[in-house]
């Protein structure tokens, strides 16, 4: 949905100042089962990389989608994880399987999802990028600031709007919501965000407001026909959730969701709660009441499975070029499903059975897109191995 770690490195050095936190409807079809047998050693305490006895990965069997609800009783039990609990990824033994079934970057050219390969124009560094109905999204640097492309199937850019940073889109692409922010000449953050949704062509206008004197400003999901971004009223000062309906007027600030992380389709929302040196807390709770759920001092919430059931997570401090891990947990209790070490810089559910990571093993390294069965752990390659740009979409 957006590049993770990045984005809360600024969260967390915000929180701590102030002393106070989509897609591919067919991919759960086929996992990484040509790779069960290769592709992640039990986590050991030891340099090198241990194998244990592969476990074939089951293939899982189709399941309907369950309605969206603003109370946590929808989210659906997540099966057991089978085999170990924690692997080590060993980026050179993996065996490849297919390429992601969401958008992403390659190089300079959008690929996956729902749309030909269309290649970015220009040289800028790019950002985001997403689809959205037949038209490829892509955030460029522009100056000391941004603007988003979009661009059509032949791969003419149609239009250009500026000051735009940050993409998130609906699970089944049919709409986006972006966030702009004005910056000085100097690449300073000014006061104020403008926040956008955009259905796909044939479905609806693009609509938009302006936030005046809110600062900080993070997308965090587009779910159930509402925009849900973080902010704070301050520069320096804490940060909660709003929650827009595109076409109303404003935004209504939902103080009960402080510092939020993440946003699922259940009803549910991340929120750091407790940040110390080299360490943090993250609790699940509900919107807009903000009631806790369950907390982790463990791992730090940053994203959701579509269908809300299973918690993406990381690093319970988040700070440098990459993560050192990547989880996921059970919505219900918080328990682990899974654990993979090594080296992510973005942790994207594919769907609600797979985990897309982008792995390398630290700057200038060749990288990949690493598809995980959450179930059992196995993962596979789902972009070869190589240096380059290389990108997740929203």
């Amino acid at each position: 949905m957006r590049v993770q770690n990045g984005r809360l490195v600024a969260l967390v050095a915000a929180v701590a100042v102030a002393a106070v936190t989509g897609g591919g409807a067919l991919a759960w079809r086929q996992g990484p089962q040509a790779n069960a047998e290769a592709d992640a050693a039990p986590l050991s305490s030891s340099p090198t990389t241990a194998t244990s006895t592969p476990t074939k990965t089951p293939t899982p069997t189709a399941k309907p989608t369950p309605a969206p609800s603003s109370t946590p009783s929808s989210i659906p039990s997540t099966k057991p994880t089978v085999g170990p609990v924690k692997t080590k990824i060993d980026l050179k033994k993996l065996t490849t399987g297919r390429t992601p079934q969401i958008t992403y970057l390659s190089g300079r050219t959008i690929r996956g999802g729902a749309g030909e390969d269309v290649k970015v124009p220009g040289t800028t560094d790019i950002q985001e990028v997403a689809r959205l109905g037949g038209s490829s999204l892509a955030v460029v640097t522009k100056g000391f600031g941004n603007e988003m492309l979009t661009i059509d199937s032949e791969g003419n850019v149609t239009r250009r709007t500026p000051d735009i940073t940050q993409i998130v889109t609906t699970d089944d692409g049919s709409a986006a919501a972006y966030a702009g922010t004005k910056r000085k000449d100097t690449g300073e953050e000014t006061a104020g965000a403008t926040i956008y949704a955009e259905q796909a062509e044939g479905q609806g206008g693009l609509q938009k407001i302006t936030v005046p004197d809110i600062w900080n400003t993070t997308l965090e999901a587009y779910v159930n026909g509402k925009v849900y971004f973080d902010a704070s009223t301050a520069q320096d000062g804490p940060s909660a959730l709003y929650e827009w309906t595109p076409g109303e007027s404003k935004a209504a600030l939902l103080k009960s969701i402080p510092s939020a992380l993440a946003v699922s389709s259940t009803g549910t929302a991340g929120s750091l709660t407790t940040l110390a040196d080299q360490s943090s807390c993250s609790s699940l709770l509900t919107v807009p009441a903000g009631k806790r759920l369950w907390r982790t001092c463990d791992y730090m919430i940053t994203g959701f499975t579509p269908d809300g059931a299973t918690v993406i997570g990381g690093s319970k401090y988040q700070d440098g070029y990459g993560d050192g891990i990547a989880v996921v947990l059970d919505a219900k209790n918080g328990s682990l499903l899974h654990e993979w070490s090594g080296v992510f810089r973005q942790a994207i559910p594919e769907d609600d059975q797979h985990l897309l990571l982008l792995a390398d093993d630290g700057d200038e390294t060749p990288a990949s897109i690493v598809r995980c069965t959450i179930t059992t752990g196995a993962c596979e390659l789902a972009t070869p191995l190589a240096k380059g740009q290389l990108l997740i979409g929203a």
